[in-house]
């Protein structure tokens, strides 16, 4: 239960929710050392639970202290997980993917149930040049400093200048990719309305296309840079079209499919929806296009085009309130903490000049679009938090360029743990300063007027 909506709990409900998180964990600890077959089947479905369990009674004594649900989920998923608490292994967070497959399938449904026309309209101005600013100076600044990080980084040692600055350009277009799934979950908890959520909500949700785009781009100027012998190929932009119109249209057909399907049945679709995150998502990855794209655009299309929109939002609802647990708690159960150890004071060097440059950009776009105050002031921070778009996003350009992938995805994993621990605390407390906390019914209610006419 949210802070915002939810009813205050006594000191002795919270010592009741603590010891049943310790009794969790000692029960499972003794369990995985006692029994040997706990490591087979049995022990998925045991994490699945642990993670559920341990993520919800975590996120509740976080509330205490102000703390937003997703970092309960992640903090327990970090203490279960095999880097710390060895409650789940290495290979049993690898077998609960399909859980963060179904996860960011009705992710992206939601976001795109909840970007609205209107609400569109009506932030075109703030949208299109917090986009523009964010994308130059992004790219541009934390490029930058990644490059000067560059000397203290052992698998950028003894390259040439061109191969730096190729590297440095895909660090950078790789900080303009934000979290769609933080700023959702901290969307639902605190069900805000106002300026800031209503931002945040089109901003976030809509930059995932421009990402795609701006890291097709940005490996095909990156491989001449890297390899003298290589040239500027015109299939990457072929292979960018094909997913980007792809995607689109294939969503629209679901999104088709999904309204005809809540208009004459209704019924069941919890099963419809895990059949379309499980089988569709990987259906779409063979044919080359992007699940998120797709699932974001079938949300679209069912909230602006029928009137299905709020059986959709609410079934998804319904279905996520459990799986975006299990989803950010094994989050958290991947975060390697060796390697951030070994890597801390350059990721957070980095992650410190990426939320500077975002906050810097933020007001300067503002400023430009002519924002409210709330928004110039506190718009930037649902832009701190990253998570499984950037990692994918790495690990594409990892593939890539192989003479420097591994270390360069390894800095990215650090430095977006970094980020998906700070990002969500730091929305949060920008929902709450704003007084948007409790204010909404779902994630967003469509705005009177746009963000520039809005009184201060």
């Amino acid at each position: 239960m949210s802070a915002a909506g939810g009813v205050a709990k006594g000191v002795g409900a919270r010592l009741a929710q603590a010891a049943a998180l310790v009794t969790v964990f000692a029960v499972l600890y003794g369990a995985a050392r006692a029994t040997p077959e706990f490591r087979g089947p049995f022990g998925i479905i045991t994490a699945v639970g642990l993670l559920l369990l341990a993520g919800m009674l975590m996120s509740e004594l976080l509330e205490v202290v102000g703390l937003p649900h997703l970092t309960g989920y992640l903090l327990a998923g970090i203490l279960a997980g095999p880097h710390v608490g060895h409650l789940v292994d290495h290979h049993t967070v690898e077998r609960l993917q399909p859980v963060n497959t179904l996860a960011l399938s009705l992710i992206a449904l939601a976001g795109g149930a909840e970007l609205r026309v209107d609400l569109l309209r009506r932030v075109l101005r703030s949208l299109a040049w917090a986009t523009l600013v964010q994308s130059v100076l992004g790219v541009v600044l934390v490029g930058a400093a990644f490059f000067a990080a560059t000397r203290y980084l052992p698998f950028a040692r003894g390259l040439p200048p061109s191969e730096l600055v190729g590297m440095s350009l895909l660090w950078g277009v790789l900080a303009v990719s934000r979290s769609p799934s933080a700023t959702l979950g901290i969307l639902a908890q605190v069900k805000p309305d106002g300026p800031v959520s209503r931002f945040s909500l089109a901003f976030v949700m809509s930059s995932d296309v421009v990402v795609v785009v701006l890291v097709t781009l940005a490996i095909a100027i990156a491989r001449p840079l890297v390899d003298p012998a290589a040239a500027i190929s015109l299939q990457d932009f072929a292979a960018l079209g094909h997913e980007v119109v792809g995607s689109v249209s294939l969503g629209t057909s679901l999104g088709v499919v999904l309204a005809l399907y809540l208009w004459l049945a209704g019924g069941q679709l919890l099963l419809v929806l895990v059949a379309l995150g499980f089988g569709l998502t990987e259906g779409l990855r063979y044919l080359h296009f992007d699940p998120l794209l797709t699932f974001l655009t079938a949300g679209f299309f069912v909230s602006n085009f029928t009137r299905q929109g709020e059986k959709l939002l609410v079934a998804v609802e319904r279905t996520g309130s459990v799986v975006f647990v299990v989803f950010f708690a094994t989050a958290g159960a991947h975060l390697d903490i060796e390697l951030l150890r070994r890597l801390w004071p350059v990721a957070l060097s980095l992650a410190a000049a990426r939320g500077v440059v975002a906050w810097l950009a933020h007001r300067a776009a503002g400023r430009l679009a002519g924002d409210v105050p709330e928004v110039r002031r506190w718009g930037w921070s649902s832009l701190v938090s990253q998570a499984g778009l950037t990692l994918g996003l790495s690990l594409v350009i990892a593939k890539a360029f192989p003479s420097f992938g591994e270390g360069f995805r390894a800095l990215a994993i650090a430095t977006v743990a970094i980020n998906e621990m700070i990002g969500p605390v730091l929305f949060k407390i920008a929902l709450d300063r704003t007084h948007e906390s409790g204010r909404g019914g779902h994630v967003h209610a469509p705005p009177a007027v746009p963000l520039a006419e809005q009184p201060a």
